[in-house]
């Protein structure tokens, strides 16, 4: 019926006059269609696993078939309830990922690359669109920093959990003694919003640099100063706080796209702090919850050890090298299926 009743409003004249409102009603249709095929997956599975059932018990069919079937099905129905703990508004959208080096120089800044390669993996699995729209590469090796645009459903949902601060213990490629050493970088998620949210913008708080951007030399440098960097001085409209929100974007050699993609990513960071709010406000009320705790260090990857631990839910794995191809699927519903009612 909800279908049916979105696809009238999708086929009536003048649908597209109100563009934001369309945007709206399509990621809505798109939504509850997904809803419905993955139900009807389930459905079919069940279905086929009744059947196969059925011809083993008659020898027209091995139990390995079964089995396989078997768990198909339960791989679905798991794959559903997983899924609905992403029930928020932010969590069907795509995402803005940005990883900073922490101190120790090159160790640190080929640390931050390492996640980087983790997070484009990830997505090239899943079928996700990467845009990297600025990139600060290390002073040897590495990078000092990267923010990268994840395009795709849900993206938000499934990666606001790597929120926070990694961990790296591994013995030193950089180190002539092969001293075990510790590293860190920090990992910042937050929703991408587009024109179906309302973000209000104050113009007169903003102010422009540009800059050149590019590689270190040869064909790579930028003789035009097409990077952009957006200060915004934002004040908390409920603490009262003020602070400097910096971005920098240097995604293509066309400035005037820089400056629309910087100011997307600011309408990116003011709707994630309203978010942050009201997750605090509903930890205030549902005190008996525990309380996610943003920012802190949350995952140790310790290479010596094969061992890669999540601190907030204990889910570990010794597959660090799938860990590092991206395989992060199991941290990530560990962290859900435990917190995903509080977010």
């Amino acid at each position: 019926m909800q279908i049916k009743e979105l696809d009238e409003q999708t086929n009536a004249d003048g649908f597209w006059d109100d563009p934001k409102n369309g945007k709206i009603i399509m990621r809505k249709m798109r939504d509850v269609k997904s809803w419905v095929t993955a139900y009807d997956d389930i459905v079919k599975a069940n279905e086929d696993l009744g059947v196969l059932f059925e011809f083993a018990k008659e020898g027209e069919a091995e139990e390995e078939e079964v089995d396989k079937q078997y768990e198909e099905t339960i791989r679905l129905v798991e794959e559903l309830e997983f899924r609905n703990m992403l029930h928020e508004e932010a969590d069907q959208m795509s995402c803005v990922l940005k990883i900073n080096s922490g101190a120790g120089g090159t160790e640190s800044q080929d640390w931050a690359q390492m996640l980087m390669r983790m997070y484009l993996r990830y997505a090239e699995s899943h079928g996700y669109k990467v845009r990297i729209s600025n990139l600060l590469e290390g002073d040897e090796a590495g990078i000092k920093t990267v923010t990268m645009e994840i395009d795709g459903d849900y993206a938000y949902g499934y990666l606001k959990g790597e929120n926070g601060v990694h961990r790296l213990v591994r013995v030193s490629p950089y180190n002539a003694q092969g001293k075990r050493m510790t590293s860190f970088s920090s990992v910042f998620v937050t929703p991408l919003v587009d024109d179906s949210i309302e973000v209000v913008i104050d113009p007169s708080k903003i102010s422009w640099d540009t800059f050149r951007s590019g590689g270190a030399g040869g064909q790579n440098v930028n003789k035009v100063e097409s990077g952009v960097r957006l200060r915004y001085q934002y004040k908390d409209p409920y603490t009262g706080e003020e602070e400097e929100i910096l971005i920098e974007n240097t995604e293509s050699r066309d400035q005037p796209k820089n400056r629309e993609n910087a100011l997307r990513l600011l309408k990116s960071q003011l709707y994630d702090k309203e978010l942050q709010h009201r997750m605090e406000e509903k930890n205030k009320i549902e005190a008996g919850k525990k309380k996610i705790e943003w920012g802190s260090q949350i995952r140790s990857y310790v290479f010596d050890d094969r061992r890669v631990k999540d601190h907030r839910t204990n889910y570990q794995s010794s597959n660090v090298q799938g860990v590092m191809d991206g395989k992060i699927d199991e941290f990530i519903k560990a962290y859900l299926m435990e917190y995903g009612q509080q977010s």
